[in-house]
């Protein structure tokens, strides 16, 4: 049997670009090795960690705290039963939205482990050895990353865990150790800290988040601090060992950190490891990524494209789904427009942080003069009601054209509240924008007008 497209993986991208492909009249087989569709999106990231992340939100009482002091909590004792529970409801929905979208789009799916045998063959081997093959005219590698794990770090479950891992908890730490400050590192630091578990977070390298504004970062570290985190900056690992009681974290000063558990969350790879990519001439790096072209997404190989986490950089399931759908598209012949240059980031810490557009530090480069109009949320009638004493907004604005360069949150709903920044910055919109329109009262979105007037009064009227 041949197909129009085969796609490889059922992530965001993989079923963006399935979806789209069978929207143009195509027929589209995905293969999946998972037990259930979806990728490592659905079962063991982007959602599990927000659902956890809510959860943990909801039962703590965190977002109430503002009102009622540190020491309140809407439940108790809170189980890792309690997480799961909503965990695998959560996965279990998600799932059933994937398969009927499939089966509403004639989209069929097999699992089984894909290898090419061709440019235009690939070989399935489902797990009772069942053996066949396929031809196609267009492929998709979406496969997606798993943790790195590097040799010396001794993952264990016990007491060493990898961040897929840290879904197949058992009990709740006493105390936890994460050594990697990227956006998986401090998502699960700031969760398990909302739960009063002490938290240690380790990074070799002076800043973290880099891509984000400082100002932003600087407030979020001060935040994680306040409530009693400890953070190590510039902290080499020398070694980490697994004991009975206990994990043993010793930095390259020669501090040792002792904890429960530690989560080793440094870095992923690209999950290439039996695609037979050499049989088509397609290489990958170090990190098993893959090289495109980022306006088509084709690989060295014309009619094979790769989307999604796979291909590095930026590896946020928004981004992928987008490609996957831009692939699919050049795959058959159908022109897109070109994509707006900026996106929004989201980071499911506690707190949110989102982003858009430029930071401060990218404008200054620019060398063009910027004005910055700063709000913060307990400034805001609803951040009142709703008990919320940090966070804020922070927007850039050129001076010469007066328009929106760049928005930036820390704090609740960020990651919703980026949207109006980001349907500003790309329609051109101009600080007065900000200023002369009305905003629903009391909203956090409100603290937009309050950011644009402190701008504006700035700037003075154009």
């Amino acid at each position: 049997m041949d197909y129009d497209m085969l796609v490889i993986g059922s992530g965001p991208s993989g079923r963006r670009a399935a979806v789209q492909s069978a929207k143009l009249g195509k027929s589209v087989l995905v293969v999946d090795r998972g037990r259930r569709l979806g990728g490592v999106s659905v079962h063991t990231g982007t959602i599990p960690s927000k659902t956890l992340r809510e959860t943990v939100l909801n039962l703590s009482g965190w977002r109430e705290r503002g009102f009622y002091g540190r020491g309140y909590r809407v439940k108790q004792d809170i189980s890792i039963a309690d997480l799961v529970e909503r965990l695998h409801k959560t996965l279990d929905h998600e799932v059933e939205v994937l398969q009927h979208q499939f089966m509403r789009n004639a989209v069929k799916s097999v699992r089984a482990m894909a290898k090419f045998v061709g440019p235009n063959k690939v070989s399935l081997t489902a797990d009772n050895g069942d053996y066949s093959e396929v031809g196609f005219a267009n492929a998709l590698i979406a496969v997606g990353t798993r943790p790195h794990r590097p040799r010396d770090v001794p993952f264990d479950k016990i007491r060493v865990f990898d961040s897929d891992e840290m879904l197949e908890l058992d009990h709740l730490p006493r105390t936890l150790t994460v050594i990697g400050a990227g956006v998986i590192g401090v998502e699960y630091a700031t969760i398990f800290s909302a739960l009063d578990v002490p938290v240690t977070l380790v990074e070799p390298r002076n800043t973290i988040l880099d891509f984000v504004d400082r100002e932003i970062v600087d407030d979020f570290i001060h935040q994680m601090r306040d409530r009693g985190m400890t953070i190590r900056l510039g902290s080499t690992v020398k070694e980490i060992v697994s004991k009975p009681d206990y994990a043993e974290v010793t930095l390259a000063d020669g501090r040792t950190i002792r904890s429960e558990i530690v989560l080793y969350a440094a870095g992923r790879s690209g999950n290439l490891g039996s695609l037979g990519l050499d049989v088509v001439g397609i290489e990958a790096d170090s990190r098993g990524r893959i090289k495109v072209d980022p306006q088509t997404f084709q690989t060295s190989v014309p009619n094979i494209y790769a989307t999604g986490d796979v291909i590095g950089f930026p590896s946020l399931a928004s981004t992928s789904m987008e490609q996957g759908r831009v692939a699919a598209c050049h795959a058959f012949g159908v022109q897109l427009p070109p994509p707006p240059e900026t996106f929004p980031y989201g980071i499911y810490a506690v707190p949110e942080i989102s982003t858009v557009g430029q930071s401060e530090e990218q404008v200054r480069e620019s060398g063009a003069a910027y004005e910055v109009g700063l709000a913060r949320f307990r400034e805001t009638s609803r951040g009142h009601i709703m008990g919320v004493n940090t966070g804020f907004l922070k927007l850039l604005f050129s001076v010469e054209t007066r328009r929106l360069l760049g928005a930036h949150i820390v704090g609740e709903g960020a990651t919703e509240l980026i949207h109006i920044g980001q349907a500003v910055i790309n329609l051109g919109g101009t600080v007065d924008f900000f200023v002369n329109n009305t905003f629903n009262y009391p909203t956090l979105a409100e603290a937009y007008k309050i950011a644009g007037l402190d701008a504006w009064n700035r700037m003075g009227q154009g």
